[in-house]
């Protein structure tokens, strides 16, 4: 029997801290930011989007940006990056000590102007001077297209759309672009064959997948973007998460699905599953959350297994 030839090594992106904490309506405290990212460091993660340096009226949860970081700087078993919006939010994260910057961009017009108050030619134009501060610190920038293949505002999003953004971030001298799927209109289809035309066009680029679950697709496009040679994906622990300015929008992917299912198949995410399982029945409760989109802690992984019938059930007629 043929089988698919897929990466045999992935690199998983913790997004919980970021994606996660922003969608939060209440208050999370500081010390519990800093707790839930220790016990996600204690589950072999070895990437993680650990805030962003927003104004604090756009996003209050992440007002404590700086204290997250400076209490966390001990763990150096992971890459930490941080979304930036702006060139003040990017003095902020380097000030700090981050290494590498995440820039916030949209596919659309419509999803630019309610994210960035800018269509999408002026807000990529503006983040040249991020760009410039990060090479003088030697930090990394990684750019991002959020609403890649569909946008709540004008529906599907075409390849012909990305393109020009991929031209003016080729020219900017990104080389890595994170596509995102920010409400989950993405299919498996779709996302194998835009892949396939950005990788032949922009052969040095490194592709990323951060793929949101609204519509329970993100799995199916996780293993479309495996088919195209992806190595690099974000998830949230729990599900967690959802872009303010996209309705309708939730968590990305559960990080404990995507090691599972990913695990099942044969890819090594050098994460251990029972333990995040386990950080992610913890982040719950600190979180106070009943309900939740992750697979896993509804049914459990699959080498959770029943107790077998220890006689056979007799039925009377």
């Amino acid at each position: 029997m043929s089988q698919l030839s897929l990466p045999s090594k992935v690199i998983i992106c913790e997004v919980a801290p970021r994606d996660g904490f922003q969608a939060e309506h209440d208050w999370v405290p500081t010390e519990t930011k800093v707790d839930i990212i220790r016990k996600l460091a204690t589950t072999g993660i070895q990437s993680m989007e650990i805030t962003s340096f927003v104004h604090p009226h756009a996003i209050p949860q992440l007002k404590d940006a700086e204290k997250v970081v400076s209490q966390t700087q001990d763990l150096t078993n992971i890459k930490f990056r941080a979304l930036v919006p702006n060139v003040r939010g990017a003095q902020r994260a380097i000030d700090v000590g981050i290494k590498k910057l995440k820039l916030m961009l949209s596919a659309t017009d419509s999803h630019s102007l309610s994210n960035a108050n800018a269509k999408v030619e002026e807000a990529q134009n503006a983040l040249e001077p991020i760009i410039d501060l990060a090479t003088k610190n030697n930090v990394t920038v990684g750019g991002s297209i959020s609403v890649a293949f569909g946008c709540p505002y004008e529906g599907i999003v075409s390849i012909e759309t990305l393109l020009p953004i991929m031209e003016r971030y080729t020219r900017m001298g990104i080389k890595e672009i994170s596509l995102a799927d920010t409400t989950g209109m993405a299919n498996p289809n779709q996302v194998y064959n835009y892949l396939a035309v950005l990788k032949e066009q922009f052969p040095n680029m490194t592709f990323s997948m951060h793929l949101h679950d609204t519509r329970g697709m993100a799995f199916a496009n996780s293993v479309a973007a495996l088919q195209q040679g992806v190595v690099n994906f974000d998830s949230s622990i729990a599900g967690l998460g959802g872009c303010p300015y996209a309705p309708g929008a939730t968590g990305n992917i559960a990080s404990e699905d995507l090691v599972h299912g990913f695990k099942e198949m044969g890819i090594d995410t050098g994460i251990d599953l029972d333990r995040m399982i386990a950080v992610s029945k913890e982040v719950m409760q600190l979180l106070g959350k009943t309900t939740t989109s992750s697979y896993m802690l509804q049914a459990g992984p699959n080498s959770q297994l029943s107790a077998k019938p220890t006689s056979q059930v007799k039925i009377e007629s």
